[in-house]
């Protein structure tokens, strides 16, 4: 799983000319889903999402979460995350998830944030055009990647 997170003073979505999700200060947050990405995963980010430390604290560092400033977060789904442009010019998607594994996925990261937090969630509209608008606060952005554990090491 891999995400984008940009620290914003606002964002929004929009799908056929209607807003449908929008935040103030908070995270906007592009969600990649790929293979084998599992449950384990969706825990991991979110927790990482509700503690990382990217919002000024009274002397200007970074060093408050969502979480402490009380903000909001957008999830949207992007599988271009996943893209790969080592050969040619025209990107592979083949480490994307197919769309519905990647649906499923997407909602059951969506519903454990929504259990594990009473922040505001807003989301995107999954395998939508979407349209989104963000006014990076900074700017932040910072990339996070949890790789799923496909094997397990024995270690002496």
């Amino acid at each position: 799983m891999r995400v984008v997170v940009q620290r914003v003073s606002s964002a929004s979505v929009t799908v056929e000319g209607n807003i449908i999700g929008s935040i103030s200060q908070g995270l906007l947050v592009l969600i990649g889903i790929t293979h084998t990405d599992t449950m384990r995963e969706i825990e991991w980010i979110a927790h990482k999402l509700l503690n990382l430390r990217i919002f000024d604290d009274d002397s200007g560092k970074m060093n408050r979460s969502v979480t402490d400033i009380q903000g909001e977060i957008l999830i949207v789904s992007q599988f271009t995350l996943y893209a790969s442009a080592q050969k040619g010019f025209r990107p592979s998607y083949t480490a994307s998830a197919p769309p519905e594994f990647a649906e499923q996925l997407y909602n059951q990261f969506v519903a454990h944030l929504r259990r594990i937090t009473s922040l505001t969630i807003a989301t995107g509209r999954f395998r939508a055009m979407m349209s989104v608008a963000l006014v990076n606060d900074g700017p932040v952005t910072i990339t996070i990647e949890k790789e799923a554990d496909t094997h397990s090491s024995i270690s002496a």
